[in-house]
């Protein structure tokens, strides 16, 4: 199997655990209010958290590494891409289910226009942090995992709050 496609299954594991979450926030009495939760002043709330992954995906699947692919809730973009603050408007989790797929599909479609000759070069996008394209997709990787880890831990913080 090519490295992409391990880094492919890498990233469906841990959609898995992704999902599993969320689905672990619907059995609440109010999902909406666990979504909104945040463990402190200024502090991102677990849907924001979840949010941001798939939006962060789009992101890296059109204009980080594909720039000519049009990309999908843009709308969605500054309020959920790194560096912004979240705001109160909590999403649902069909909108969460939503961007997670599609922009996992997305990525998918980048990642399998890829090749493995092209792991060592750097993508234009980040010629500044010199990250190879190999180093990019770790990161998404490691990103998932990161706010997963985040949104879990701000969910167990809200059962005992």
């Amino acid at each position: 199997m090519s490295t992409i496609g391990i880094l492919i299954r890498h990233f469906d594991f841990q959609r898995v655990r992704t999902l599993g979450l969320l689905e672990r926030i619907e059995k609440e009495s109010d999902a909406s209010t666990a979504l909104g939760w945040r463990p402190g002043s200024g502090r991102a709330h677990i849907g924001w958290q979840l949010m941001h992954v798939g939006i962060t995906e789009e992101i890296f699947a059109t204009e980080r590494l594909c720039p000519t692919k049009p990309g999908a809730f843009k709308d969605l973009w500054p309020r959920f891409r790194g560096g912004s603050t979240p705001d109160d408007r909590i999403p649902t989790p069909a909108e969460i289910r939503q961007v997670l797929a599609d922009s996992r599909e997305h990525l998918r479609d980048t990642l399998l226009g890829l090749r493995e000759d092209q792991l060592g070069t750097i993508p234009e996008a980040f010629k500044e942090r010199g990250l190879t394209l190999l180093e990019v997709l770790h990161i998404i990787g490691f990103h998932e995992a990161h706010h997963q880890g985040q949104a879990h831990l701000t969910f167990n913080l809200f059962k005992i709050r």
